[in-house]
């Protein structure tokens, strides 16, 4: 049996809410694969907690999260609390100190009535962002010189090294060629003539080792246009932190909104553990009211079974969600439905046991 221990941090907001349905997915799953197992372990960490403890997570949160196989978080962040704070003390801190350098966001349309472009079909917007997640804008490097004065001066210093620009560019070399399918860097070398040059070198030397994978390379303004236009010129994308985070949510802008789009934080070599979750955030304005849309928790659980080598799973989940996408009185209202949060997850779990893998296996006993 393949056992899994999950880690869940469900945060603030609605991430509870969504982090419900997504577990309730994975106890599903356990009922009808006899071979799947899941244990889930849940810690309050968040902005509630940093309101009563001064931190966002326990001091060795860290050693504590790293007997798990995934980590399964909600959301983080709430009025009252700095944002940076939020971010830093533990999404940042979980990324940075488990290695999580592959930031996973699949831009895919899952029915054609939700994207704002006009004539863009689901085999026209259908791509992979794979977004270097460790270093770059997000190390955390800079100064704040002659704070208050008139000279004051802030310096934010991005940080690509060798190492950390390298691997993420192969990884998607690799995910490209698995794919069989284009690569294009996303970059801006022409105005950022240090790290974006060093970017551009490191893509074209990687590639040397890949002569089978077609490849391109953009600016970030001409791709974003690009998104918006033409995205069907896009199958696997390979940029930075920063550009990454921005092209990703202008993904979800045209494929249905952030209640659709699903990440996933990967250590590879699984040295530690990964971690999945909804990048819609805590949204407080529609918190506890059962409003929330539960499809990019359920989505991110696809990917933490495409990671634990369970991609029948993964996609099973996938094809569901397209599936409940066509059941308008299943929706939540973001998607122009009726339903509550948790209504729109039973009507997904009744819909998924007939997808499932193994499910004419275990019917007929």
């Amino acid at each position: 049996m393949n056992q899994k221990k999950i880690a869940l941090i469900p945060g603030d907001g609605i991430g509870p809410e969504v982090v419900a349905e997504g577990v309730k997915v994975l106890k599903m799953i356990e009922e009808v694969d006899p071979q799947l197992s899941f244990s889930f372990t849940e810690f309050p960490w968040g902005c509630e907690y940093y309101v009563d403890t001064g931190k966002m997570m326990a001091e060795d949160g860290i050693d504590q999260l790293k007997e798990f196989d995934a980590i399964y978080l909600g959301a983080v962040g709430y009025p009252g609390v700095p944002d940076h704070i939020s971010l830093w003390e533990l999404l940042l801190e979980i990324r940075e100190k488990f290695d999580q350098y592959v930031n996973l966001r699949p831009i895919k349309l899952l029915h054609p009535n939700l994207t704002p472009l006009k004539n863009k079909s689901e085999k026209e917007i259908d791509l992979l962002v794979i977004r270097e997640n460790s270093e770059g804008e997000y190390a955390g490097a800079g100064d704040w010189l002659f704070k208050g004065k008139p000279e004051e001066v802030v310096l934010q210093t991005g940080v690509f090294s060798r190492k950390g620009t390298e691997r993420i560019i192969r990884y998607a070399y690799e995910e490209a060629r698995k794919q069989k399918k284009t690569l294009t860097s996303i970059s801006k070398a022409n105005a950022l003539n240090y790290s974006m040059v060093f970017w551009d070198e490191v893509f074209t030397e990687v590639g040397k080792d890949y002569p089978d994978v077609q490849t391109y390379s953009y600016l970030v303004d001409a791709a974003s246009l690009y998104f918006v236009l033409q995205p069907e010129r896009f199958e696997i994308v390979v940029t930075s932190n920063l550009f990454g985070d921005i092209l990703t949510d202008l993904g979800a802008a045209i494929t249905g909104g952030l209640g659709l789009a699903a990440g996933a934080n990967i250590n590879p070599e699984r040295t530690y553990p990964s971690m999945f979750e909804p990048i819609h955030g805590s949204a407080p304005d529609i918190a506890g009211k059962g409003l929330a849309n539960p499809l990019a928790a359920i989505w991110s659980v696809s990917q933490m079974m495409d990671h634990f080598g369970e991609e029948e799973w993964g996609s099973a989940i996938l094809s569901t969600i397209q599936e409940i996408l066509s059941k308008k009185n299943a929706l939540t209202p973001d998607l122009g439905g009726g339903a509550t949060t948790e209504q729109l997850g039973n009507e997904f779990r009744d819909l998924l046991r007939h997808h499932a893998p193994l499910h004419d296996k275990v019917q007929r006993g």
